[in-house]
């Protein structure tokens, strides 16, 4: 059984950067060689990209999780870790790609265009990179970023010139299989089309393409008969042509009534009365369907559509339609807007921003919310002392401390970073380098050393508080 799936829903998640490497390099004879720790690599990208050769979205509907490859870490020696592969997802001509919210992402026309779903993690510094003046010989280095990961929702809309509607059984497969060289299913039955098919027509020097839509019966607007699914596929046609049957036996269906329940989907639809219509009265090779497509002609005419008597089986009448298509076609293509020259406008924004905000969540906790300081979080190893001194520092200069002692915060509450909570102890801002020991730092040992007596009694010295009645419980005054 045919499946027809126009519409999945993507889980996609990009690769993660690769840690930078802490090295010093050894050399006999070179007891100073200096830091050589390499970089790590950049996690790849998952990327959308159209392709003409692509014409389902079924692949996905099988396998909606995708994953891109990881960056390697860095290496001594200055070696850096290569980055981690893209994965390319090839989707056909007119996908549309929302976020799992209904936000739009982007509506992909045209071969080679591409969006980047999830963009990869970029790859930890190695100690090498970090390296200046004043920290000669880093005891750390970065990790790497964790690569982005979304939900997106892939609906794939038709793009064709002309779009063919009507009821099941009505002669679309078969009027699109003589106008074109598509071969779409044909049989006796309703609802054999369940997948839409394009047909590329030449007539004269114009060339247009036609999509063959699944049959529409009442209330496909409100989702009855999978209506939903293939009414999607005619919102990009410049043209919507009536296939009426006039040879059908359903007792309580005639060329008017079934025009006139399609145009109520359409109607109900919404977004298609602009569309220019024409009206094709098909299977006229039956003596009575003839006929009845001369009685009803006048009573389509009045509304100002053309009307076409053909025989898509006979393959009468399609040359007087086909030209009658490249008109209207032409006419909607010429009433486009012509496409303005493009003009690059360059306004680079720095990735590294360091905007920031301090608010306070609801436990009361404060929050540091801003892309740098989220990102070097996530970059830190808090199992390295220097490597959390230096994450110290580098809030300290873009004035996260000075924010926060402006936000009513004082020593010891509890402050969060992303996901990161700690407790603040401001620090001096000129302290900008570490000069102990590799993957130590000062400040650590100062604050294993200092009870909490000690700094109080020391704040309060400084406030010219000091006595015997201020001594904190268990300090004797001298």
């Amino acid at each position: 059984m045919t499946s027809f799936v126009d519409r999945v829903v993507l889980h996609v998640r990009a690769g993660n950067g690769g840690h930078g490497c802490t090295s010093v390099h050894r050399e006999k004879f070179k007891p100073f060689g200096g830091p050589d720790g390499g970089n790590g690599g950049h996690g790849g990208d998952v990327i959308l990209e159209v392709d003409p050769g692509v014409h389902t979205l079924l692949d996905f509907h099988f396998r909606p999780h995708v994953k891109a490859n990881n960056g390697k870490g860095g290496q001594g020696s200055h070696r850096s870790g290569a980055n981690g592969e893209a994965v390319v997802l090839r989707v056909p001509q007119g996908t549309v790609v929302e976020r799992d919210d209904g936000e739009p992402i982007a509506d992909l026309v045209g071969a080679g265009t591409q969006v980047v779903l999830a963009r990869g993690g970029r790859g930890g510094r190695g100690n090498a990179a970090l390296a200046n003046a004043a920290r000669k010989a880093p005891g750390f280095s970065e990790l790497g970023e964790p690569g982005e990961s979304c939900d997106v929702v892939l609906e794939l809309k038709s793009v064709a010139d002309v779009g063919l509607v009507g009821f099941p059984s009505a002669g679309k497969s078969s009027l699109i299989s003589a106008v074109s060289a598509a071969k779409p299913k044909i049989a006796d039955y309703p609802f054999t089309t369940l997948v839409p098919n394009l047909g590329v027509v030449s007539a004269g020097d114009t060339t247009f393409t036609v999509a063959d839509v699944p049959g529409l019966i009442p209330g496909a607007a409100s989702g009855k008969g999978l209506g939903l699914e293939f009414l999607r596929h005619i919102e990009r046609c410049a043209v919507l042509v009536h296939v009426v049957d006039c040879a059908t036996l359903e007792p309580g269906r005639d060329p008017m009534s079934d025009i006139n329940a399609i145009e109520h989907e359409l109607d109900s639809y919404g977004g298609l009365a602009d569309r220019p219509r024409v009206v094709v009265m098909n299977k006229i090779d039956v003596p009575e369907a003839e006929e009845l497509a001369e009685l009803v002609r006048e009573d389509v005419a009045v509304r100002g559509w053309p009307v076409f008597s053909v025989s898509a089986v006979a393959r009468k009448g399609l040359s007087a339609l086909t030209y009658a298509l490249v008109d209207l076609v032409e006419q909607a293509r010429a009433e486009q807007p012509e496409p303005e020259p493009t003009r690059i406008v360059l306004t680079p924004k720095s990735v590294d921003d360091s905007d920031f905000e301090i608010a306070r969540a609801e436990d009361g906790v404060l929050s540091v919310i801003g892309n740098k300081p989220q990102r070097w979080v996530l970059q830190t190893d808090f199992d390295n002392e220097e490597a959390v001194g230096y994450l110290a520092d580098r809030l300290a200069k873009i004035g996260v401390e000075k924010a926060l002692a402006q936000a009513g915060a004082e020593p010891g509450c509890m402050v969060r970073i992303g996901d990161v909570e700690f407790e603040w102890e401001p620090t001096d801002p000129s302290i900008v380098a570490n000069t102990g020991p590799r993957g130590t730092d000062s400040r650590f040992e100062a604050n294993k050393r200092t009870t909490a007596a000690e700094r109080l009694e020391s704040r309060r010295v400084r406030r010219g508080l000091q006595g015997a009645d201020d001594a904190p419980p268990g300090v004797e005054a001298e």
